[in-house]
């Protein structure tokens, strides 16, 4: 059993040493990584494969064709025999293309730090980095060997690194996910709802809307319909929402447009939903006579439900209360590769990273000074979950 002193010890280690990470965090902000940009994300990769192979971990990187490399990093004390894993979940790609450091330069003001990709998620990065040098410092006797997967294209869907993230999922007895938190306070994501996309299509038949407007089936008109029917199926209360955020239709305005697409957002709360939602999709039949309807597509990733996070958050809180320390949990409306890992029935964490705001934007920051608190509660976790 770890002494119950440990997560003090690590906090107090971990304070001091603040401006070497906001310093390593500098040096990551600095590699500009945007997710459809393989060669800046590349050489982020080689600044961050560096930083962990300064601390004795073992780097695998696996090799992307479009996409910036995979790094997965596994250590554990040399002389101990782990029985399973747990594995630490992250991205190093951003939603800001190469040159936005010339308008959103690194800074430090007022207890925060500015930059693109740094609260979404690179502090979090850094954050772990200095949770396992702590955990090496104090020779802290963990049971599991430690699992550190750093993908390249979350920002974009995960496709290219999906099966490598449900492969070590698989391998591992927890999940912890180090997103960003939510809010000042830096509540941890306990849920997160499930996120997909679906096209509806409708193939109607052109004719001339002047002389032969009967002659036509106007694709458009089908899809108001569908889309009234589609708008009936959002629960607020349930955390169901279905919403037409594209939508096109038609050539020109005196011609019955014979087709006519949108493409909706879907998210739910829960499985059940989820699946609720994707059989009344597919089972949407044409309302005007002789119109067609294809639907495409539905949820691409299910909805962390808090089930899978509950025990895993009543020991961080029970570790942050140790620490002195607040805190609380809230629940995502966006998904995060935390999803993947919950629907493989996995105990998973999610919200462990950085505290600040702004994610995506030119306001984003991070909160300097909860820096070493969120590495010293990770370093408790790997240590007593």
């Amino acid at each position: 059993m770890p002494d119950p002193n440990y997560p003090k010890e690590f906090l107090r280690l971990l304070k001091p040493r603040l401006p070497e990470m906001l310093s390593t965090v500098q040096r990551l902000v600095l590699a500009e990584s945007p997710s459809l940009e393989k060669a800046p994300a590349d050489r982020c990769c080689d600044t961050l494969a560096a930083e962990w192979r300064k601390r004795g971990a073992h780097v695998q990187r696996i090799a992307k064709k479009q996409r910036g490399d995979q790094l997965l990093v596994t250590w554990w004390p040399e002389k101990s025999r782990p029985i399973g894993q747990f594995l630490v979940l992250g991205h190093y790609d951003t939603v800001h293309s190469s040159g936005t450091l010339a308008k959103m330069p690194f800074r430090v003001s007022g207890g925060k730090a500015y930059g693109p990709g740094v609260f979404d998620m690179k502090a979090g990065l850094v954050q772990a980095l200095f949770a396992l040098e702590t955990l090496q410092q104090t020779n802290a006797p963990l049971a599991r060997r430690l699992v550190f997967l750093w993908t390249s294209d979350e920002e974009i869907g995960s496709d290219a690194s999906r099966k490598l993230i449900e492969t070590e999922a698989r391998r591992s007895d927890a999940v912890f996910v180090l997103e960003p938190s939510l809010g000042p306070k830096g509540l941890i994501k306990t849920a997160r709802k499930g996120v997909g996309e679906a096209e509806i299509i409708v193939h109607g038949r052109a004719s001339h809307a002047g002389l032969a407007p009967q002659e036509g089936i106007n694709a458009i008109h089908e899809l108001a319909r569908q889309l009234q029917r589609v708008q009936a199926w959002n629960d607020l209360r349930r955390g169901v929402t279905v919403n037409a955020d594209v939508i096109e239709g038609g050539t020109r305005v005196n011609v019955i447009a014979e087709r006519a697409r949108a493409v909706l957002d879907l998210r739910a709360l829960r499985v059940a939903d989820m699946r609720r939602v994707e059989r009344r999709l597919h089972a949407l039949r044409p309302i005007l006579h002789g119109a067609k309807l294809e639907v495409r597509g539905g949820f691409n990733r299910a909805p962390l439900e808090r089930k899978f996070s509950a025990t895993l958050f009543a020991k961080a809180k029970s570790l942050a209360a140790q620490m002195g320390l607040p805190l609380g949990e809230c629940t995502a409306g966006g998904g995060s590769d935390g999803n993947l890992t919950a629907a493989l029935g996995i105990p998973t964490l999610d919200g462990l990273g950085a505290v600040g705001h702004g994610a995506h934007s030119a306001n984003e920051h991070i909160l300097i000074n909860t820096m070493p608190v969120r590495a010293a509660l990770l370093a408790a976790l790997l240590l007593n979950s």
